[in-house]
């Protein structure tokens, strides 16, 4: 009898948690879509740019200025810093151009699995190093 009382008891207060929803939120807002059918939810705008809005001086393409740019972090001391690096070349490569070089090539990892190249930056060709934290240094 106790054994049943006690389950009662922890029914009747597991039931109602398990009751709860969430209220559904606000609806999704209707957009003009092709041929002037309507259309709910919104296309995704190009980064960096705002979408038209309705009663808005935001024009498609005109840059959003609550829109952030990549951040590219700046090289440690010491880097580049020999460790197992898992960075592909082409990743490699993207992550080099990130930080402003251009026209990297010959890209090779050494025995210490740093990448090492050339690349031009400000006019001048130089070298570059990418370790496995991230670090583009050029040399």
């Amino acid at each position: 009898m106790r054994k049943i009382l006690g389950a009662a008891a922890v029914l009747a207060i597991a039931l109602p948690a398990l009751a709860q929803t969430t209220p559904p939120g606000p609806p999704a807002p209707t957009v003009p879509g092709p041929m002037g059918q309507a259309q709910t939810g919104t296309a995704p705008a190009a980064p960096g740019t705002a979408p038209t809005v309705p009663g808005s001086t935001l024009k498609p393409g005109m840059p959003d200025s609550t829109a952030t740019a990549p951040i590219v972090p700046k090289a440690v001391p010491g880097a580049p810093v020999a460790g197992a690096n898992s960075f592909t070349e082409s990743q490699a490569k993207a992550r080099i151009e990130a930080n402003g070089y251009t026209n990297v090539s010959a890209l090779k990892k050494d025995d210490q699995s740093i990448w090492r190249g050339t690349a031009t930056k400000g006019g001048k060709q130089v070298s570059v190093a990418l370790d496995y934290q991230g670090n583009v240094v050029g040399e």
